[in-house]
């Protein structure tokens, strides 16, 4: 479910109060672990985060290059794990944080579904975008890419 908001702000106020709760509540932990260089905005009908076009421009689709994202579905709420996805070591190492908690993980490639926030270890999320700084996230989209044109 992608949403018309144009700022962050007004994404939030469209939301149920259980959602904009819970969804504002992961938002905060993402905001305050993000490393210096990425920036938060609205990005294909959620809130996201990425590098700057200013700051890396080479992009595949001429959008700033995401690291997360984070949306209110329609039967979920949902955050997006790019750099996770990117990752085998660190998804492992996420899987298993997930399971010492006691809690079940509905993942895909790089999102992370939850009904509720207690479903949701917000010291989780924050470990995981705190692990992933912009350089690094670079190099592992510019290697992925040479893979790509490769075929390897």
């Amino acid at each position: 479910m992608q949403s018309d908001a144009s700022s962050v702000e007004e994404y939030l106020a469209s939301l149920p109060d259980d959602r904009r709760e819970a969804i504002s509540a992961v938002r905060d932990v993402v905001n305050a672990n993000l490393p210096e260089g990425y920036r938060e905005s609205m990005a294909f009908g959620m809130i996201g985060w990425g590098i700057p076009l200013e700051d890396y421009p080479d992009t595949y689709n001429g959008q700033p290059l995401g690291i997360a994202a984070l949306a209110s579905q329609k039967n979920h709420m949902a955050i997006y794990l790019m750099g996770l996805y990117a990752s085998e070591p660190e998804e492992a190492w996420f899987r298993e944080e997930y399971a010492e908690r006691g809690l079940k993980l509905d993942m895909g490639k790089s999102c992370v579904r939850f009904k509720r926030l207690d479903q949701v270890p917000l010291d989780v999320i924050g470990a995981v975008i705190a692990k992933i700084p912009p350089d690094l996230y670079i190099e592992r989209y510019e290697a992925s890419r040479a893979m790509t044109k490769t075929g390897k």
